[in-house]
């Protein structure tokens, strides 16, 4: 029987996501784009559609497994090589006929060859082992990803492991084709040029052609002492003498205490680029980190954990502001109480807010425009919008007036360095909007806004809010928004005070419009006034900018035909 491999698709962006359901039971029959499970990121959820038709043979992970694109996630045993042996131990003996006892014989017989890696026979095949190349440096780096498993087949210049320095991270490839049957290295190892990596089965021709590239200067042919041993490839003892050296040190590595790094540097901390990158955003000083990682390397998992029990601690917060906590209350004291769980986007929502609420200095000015003609304008299009199967909303015109206003304010279109030294000026224009849905704020985005116009912004608009309502935005969806706009639109409300989406610089808030009488210098006329609330970071934007950002915004709503130009 045919069992295909199912594994995690693309996701959009997302380095890493979290199962959260298993859609499925063992033996369950699964057709093409049944959901398989569902994965959740730190912004959205979405399912993991089967690619083939059959019965689900088993889940090769777990609820609450963190998972990324490529890793295997389910064995599926594909329906038409089950309907090809129903139907041929169905067919009686004597109703088939020779053509077709010769074509079952083929299949068969081709399957057989297919199915499983053949392994190649003794006299014309031999090991390799494959060491680290030159890695430019005499120092030993970490290994922290294995991209192989025993028995797979990799072809030469395929990736084998992934090595991480403290600056970067490198690809070792293979420098043979052949088979997998040992792997020597383990995830948390250290590694110099030349050390063992692991040993592949190859074929004489193969070897040939790799000492001929290589000069035999990144593997060592292990052939000659394979023959002084047992004949039988599966268990040569030479090969398999490097494995102790790795075994201790995986053996050893959960009983590792967890790293003590007071008193050193973070530059001396024993941590990664991305783990560093991480605690720059959080504010917190790696010194004060305990790694619980090999040889006490600092882990991602590690800095969390510190910042969740600075937040319990209470004055000794991980960014060093002394805020206490709230104090905690027994509710049950004043009558009957329900302890509901956060979802996972709701308690990243806010712990955004609380971070960005900390870091960034808030200012808020406030503004109305006048849209009396551009609702008219906009009521006009709504014929053609229904040809269409387009509706156009005031926050379409919005999004396409901050577009231009960026375009000719481009301070609002800049993020702060993480030096704090430098200012990054973005050439692209895609604008955030917050959509409150059942699972919490998301916030989708529209890309190149200024390039678009009112039709596809509203399309976009469309197509983002119901994925948002419907669970079914992916991360990229929600990726690399320069300005964000929040509007509560009917809901109510005549002005709020927006927090900036940090590494943004801004973003607009909008209440509910109404009517009201406006002087127009003979007396007083009826129109719609919008409010408008920027809020901004005061470390990029000062008072004259945002009340020219705003002027000009203004102008642009109030007589749309600015948006032409």
């Amino acid at each position: 029987m045919a069992v295909e491999i199912v594994t995690v698709p693309d996701l959009g962006g997302a380095e890493s996501v979290d199962v959260i359901e298993l859609s499925l039971a063992q033996g369950d029959k699964v057709a093409i784009e049944d959901s398989l499970l569902v994965l959740e990121s730190d912004k959205a959820t979405m399912d993991v559609p089967s690619p083939h038709e059959g019965a689900l043979v088993k889940y090769l992970v777990a609820d609450g497994d963190t998972v990324k694109v490529g890793d295997a996630i389910a064995e599926i045993e594909t329906a038409e090589s089950a309907v090809a042996v129903d139907a041929e131990a169905a067919a009686p003996a004597s109703e088939k006929s020779p053509e077709v006892e010769k074509e079952v014989e083929a299949a068969v017989a081709t399957k057989t060859v297919a199915e499983p890696v053949a392994e190649p026979a003794p006299e014309s095949s031999s090991e390799q082992l494959i060491l680290v190349p030159d890695i430019g440096s005499d120092n030993p780096v970490d290994v922290i990803e294995l991209s192989v498993a025993v028995g797979d087949r990799v072809e030469e210049g395929d990736t084998l492991l992934v090595l991480e320095s403290d600056k970067a991270t490198m690809d070792v490839p293979s420098s043979h084709s052949g088979i997998v049957i040992k792997i020597i290295a383990a995830e948390g190892d250290k590694l110099n040029t030349g050390s063992e990596v692991l040993v592949l089965e190859v074929s004489s021709s193969d070897i040939k052609s790799a000492d001929a590239k290589s000069g035999d200067s990144e593997s060592t042919s292990i052939e000659s002492a394979e023959a002084a041993q047992a004949p039988e490839p599966a268990i040569p003892a030479p090969a398999s003498a490097p494995a102790p050296k790795a075994a201790p040190v995986v053996q050893s590595q959960p009983a590792t205490a967890p790293a003590d790094n007071k008193g050193k540097a973070s530059s001396d901390v024993y941590a990664g680029p991305a783990v560093r990158l991480l605690a720059r955003e959080l504010g917190v000083s790696l010194e004060k980190v305990s790694g619980s990682g090999p040889r006490g390397r600092v882990q991602k998992d590690d800095v969390n954990d510190y910042v969740k029990s600075a937040l319990k601690a209470g004055p000794a917060s991980a960014t060093g502001t002394g805020i206490p906590l709230v104090p905690a209350v027994d509710f049950r004291q004043f009558g009957e109480i329900e302890t509901i769980v956060m979802s996972k986007i709701q308690k990243l929502t806010a712990a955004n807010m609380q971070r960005n609420w900390l870091n960034v200095p808030h200012v808020t000015h406030f503004d109305e425009a006048d849209i009396t003609d551009l609702e008219a304008f906009r009521k006009s299009l709504k014929d053609e919008g229904e040809k269409r199967g387009i509706k156009v909303t005031p926050v379409a015109f919005l999004i396409k007036g901050l577009a231009a206003t960026m375009q000719a304010h481009p301070e609002f279109n800049r993020s702060l360095a993480a030096d704090g030294e430098h200012f990054i000026q973005k050439r692209y224009c895609n604008i955030g909007m917050a959509v409150d849905t059942p699972r919490g704020l998301m916030v989708p985005v529209i890309k190149d806004a200024n390039e678009k116009g009112i039709w596809d912004i509203s399309a976009d608009i469309m197509a983002l809010a119901s994925s948002a309502r419907d669970g079914k935005l992916k991360p990229g969806d929600m990726q690399g928004g320069c300005f964000t706009v929040s509007s509560l639109g009917a809901i109510g409300g005549m002005g709020f005070t927006p927090i900036v989406n940090s590494p943004e610089v801004g973003i607009l808030g909008v209440s509910k419009s109404q009517m009201k009488p406006v002087w127009n210098g003979t007396e007083f006329v009826p129109r719609l006034m919008l409010p408008l609330c920027l809020s901004y970071d005061h470390r990029v934007i000062n008072g004259g900018d945002a009340g020219r950002f705003m002027t000009h915004l203004v102008k642009s709503l109030s007589d749309i035909r600015h948006l032409s130009l």
